[in-house]
């Protein structure tokens, strides 16, 4: 198994490559269809749009890593209820209950 880390690389490489052709054609259709008869904007060519998925990368969602960066909220609270006691664990659900009314 270790000697196909290469390829497997490779696949990777190949399949983000596929994902970034994808969200570029995609953005770069939306907003030539949407924006220039909403707004009277101007269409773009396909390298535009990809720089405006960069560019709001950058302003908004940031080149943060993995799921684990996401999942640390998980974690901790994993961790804090395994030191509740069955009613504080019930006090919490309760808590839990009466903040979002459409849950059962």
């Amino acid at each position: 198994m270790k000697r196909h880390w290469g390829l497997r690389v490779l696949k990777i490489l190949a399949i983000a490559l596929v994902a970034l052709l994808v969200a570029g054609a995609v953005s770069s259709a939306l907003w030539n269809a949407l924006m220039p008869s909403i707004f009277g904007l101007r269409t773009i060519p396909f390298w535009q749009a990809l720089g405006l998925l960069l560019l709001g990368r950058l302003f908004f969602g940031g080149f943060r890593g993995g799921p684990g960066r996401r999942m640390h909220w998980r974690r901790r609270m994993q961790e804090r209820w395994a030191q509740m006691s069955p009613e504080e664990r019930e006090k919490f659900m309760q808590g839990m209950k009466a903040c979002n009314p459409h849950q059962a």
